[in-house]
C-alpha cells in the first residue's frame, strides 16, 4: 500500500456518514413528486382529463420548463449562503404544490402545478451539488455525486411498487397527495444532520476538518490562472467549455427523461400486465442503475479519465434502447433491454458533475452548475414531450430512435471537452482556469 493510501485511510470519514444521506433522502421524495405523473398518466388521468401522447408528453415535460429559474440562484446561494435553509423552504413549498396536483380537474391545472413544481425544485439539484463540493475533494467528488444522483434509483424503486400499489388501491389522484405530504417529511431528517461546510459542523474531529480544508484550498489553487478578474454572467455564458457541457447535458437528459417517463407505459405495453404488476417491473432497471452509478464512478475516481467514463455508459444505454425496440417481439428479451438501460442510464451523471470544478473556479462553479443543469434539463422537457409526439404521429420505433439519436450526439459532443478533466493536471486553457468571482 502507498504512503498516500496509508494517510487517505487513517482520515476520519463522518462526512459520508452525515452528509449524503440527508443529501439522498431530500432528491429521493423530489425526484418520486417529478417523475410519478408517468404512473398517473398509465393509470387513468389520461383518460379522465382527456389527454392525447403528446399532451401526456407536455404535462410530463412542463415541469422542466419552470425548473429554469432558479438553478443559478441556487448554486451561488449555496455557496455564498446557506444550502441547508434554503432546502428547507423549498421543500415545504414542493410538498405542498405537488399535494395540489391530486386536486386539478382539467389539462391547465394540471400544466400550471407541474410547472410550479419545476420552478419550486430547480434550485435543489446546484444548491446539493454545491454543498457536496465543500465537503469532499476532488478524489472523492465523483463518488459523492454518484451517491447524490443515486436518488434516482432508488425513488424510482420505491415510486414505481407505491404508485402502483395507490394506483391498485385509489386512483391516480392519490398518487400526488400520498407522495405529496410524504416529501414534507424529510425536514425531520435533513434539519438535525446536515451542515453547509466543515468549519459549521459540531460533530466533524479537527483531523477530518483540517484535511477537507488542506484539499480545498489545494483544489482551489490548481485552477488558480495567472490573471484574477471579475466578470459577469456575459462573461460565463461566453465560455465554450461551458456550452458544450450544456448541450452534452441536454441531449442526455433528452434520453433519461424520455426513457424514464414513459417507461411505465412501455411496461404496460409490452406486459400486457397491470398497473401493480408494472410498478414491481419498474423496479428492475433502477436495481441496475445503482449498480451503474457505483460501478462508473468508482472507476472514474480510480482513472481520473473522466471523459471515457462518460462515454462508455452513454453509448451502453443507446445500445440498450435499440435493442429493446429491436427484441419487442420477445418480451422477455425487451425487458431484459430495458433493464440494460437501467444500468447505464445515469452512470455518467455522477462522472459529468465532476467536470465544473475542474473547469471553473470559486462562484464561477457554482454559477456554472446552475447553468449547465437549468438549460440541459430542458431535455427533460424535449424527451417526454418529442416521445409522446412521436408515438402518436408515428409510432413507438421512431420515438425510441430519436431518443438513441440524442445519446450518440451527447457521447460526440464529451469527445470535444478538453482531455485533462481529473484535477490531476493543471490546465492551460486561460478560459479554464481564471479564477473568477460573479458581480
Amino acid at each position: 500500500m502507498s504512503q498516500n493510501a496509508k494517510t487517505l485511510s487513517n482520515i476520519p470519514c463522518q462526512r459520508w456518514f452525515r452528509i449524503i444521506p440527508p443529501i439522498i433522502i431530500v432528491y429521493i421524495v423530489g425526484f418520486m413528486d417529478r417523475t410519478n405523473i408517468s404512473f398517473a398518466i398509465a393509470g387513468g388521468m389520461s383518460k379522465e382529463l382527456g389527454m392525447t401522447a403528446s399532451i401526456s408528453g407536455l404535462a410530463a415535460g412542463i415541469f422542466f420548463i419552470g425548473f429554469l429559474f432558479l438553478q443559478v440562484p441556487g448554486g451561488l446561494l449555496a455557496e455564498r449562503k446557506s444550502g441547508r435553509k434554503l432546502i428547507t423552504y423549498v421543500v415545504i413549498v414542493w410538498g405542498i404544490i405537488a399535494t395540489l396536483g391530486g386536486f386539478v380537474h382539467n389539462v391547465n391545472q394540471l400544466l400550471i402545478i407541474r410547472f410550479l413544481l419545476g420552478v419550486s425544485e430547480g434550485c435543489v439539484l446546484p444548491c446539493l451539488l454545491t454543498m457536496l463540493s465543500h465537503w469532499f475533494p476532488n478524489e472523492e467528488i465523483g463518488r459523492a455525486n454518484a451517491l447524490c444522483i443515486m436518488n434516482v434509483p432508488i425513488a424510482s424503486i420505491i415510486t414505481g411498487p407505491l404508485s402502483g400499489f395507490i394506483l391498485a388501491s385509489y386512483s391516480w389522484r392519490y398518487v400526488f397527495i400520498i407522495e405529496g405530504i410524504l416529501s414534507l417529511s424529510v425536514l425531520f431528517v435533513w434539519l438535525p444532520m446536515i451542515s453547509d461546510r466543515p468549519d459549521d459542523a459540531k460533530w466533524i474531529s479537527k483531523e477530518e476538518k483540517d484535511y477537507i480544508n488542506k484539499k480545498m484550498l489545494e483544489q482551489e489553487e490548481s485552477v488558480k490562472g495567472k490573471i484574477s478578474e471579475k466578470v459577469g454572467f456575459k462573461e460565463i455564458f461566453q465560455s465554450k467549455n461551458m456550452w458544450k457541457l450544456v448541450l452534452l447535458n441536454l441531449f442526455y437528459q433528452t434520453g433519461i427523461y424520455g426513457f424514464s417517463l414513459w417507461l411505465p407505459t412501455t411496461l404496460k405495453n409490452l406486459t400486457n400486465s397491470g398497473m401493480a404488476m408494472v410498478g414491481i417491473l419498474s423496479i428492475f432497471p433502477y436495481i441496475g442503475t445503482i449498480i451503474g452509478l457505483y460501478v462508473f464512478a468508482n472507476l472514474s475516481d480510480k482513472s481520473k479519465n473522466r471523459k471515457k467514463y462518460i462515454i462508455i455508459p452513454i453509448l451502453s444505454f443507446a445500445l440498450c434502447l435499440y435493442l429493446s425496440v429491436l427484441f419487442k417481439q420477445h418480451m422477455w428479451v425487451s425487458f431484459a433491454f430495458l433493464v440494460g438501460c437501467g444500468v447505464f442510464l445515469q452512470a455518467a451523471a455522477g462522472v459529468f458533475w465532476t467536470i465544473p470544478p475542474t473547469l471553473f473556479s470559486g462562484d464561477m462553479a457554482a454559477a456554472s452548475r446552475g447553468i449547465i443543469n437549468a438549460l440541459g434539463n430542458l431535455g427533460g422537457f424535449l424527451g417526454p414531450y418529442i416521445v409522446g409526439w412521436f408515438i402518436q404521429k408515428y409510432n413507438y420505433n421512431f420515438a425510441i430512435y430519436f431518443l438513441v439519436c440524442s445519446l450518440i450526439t451527447a457521447a460526440l459532443i464529451t469527445l470535444s471537452l478538453p482531455k485533462n478533466l481529473g484535477g490531476a493536471t493543471k490546465i492551460k486553457n486561460q478560459e479554464s482556469v481564471t479564477n473568477v468571482k460573479i458581480s
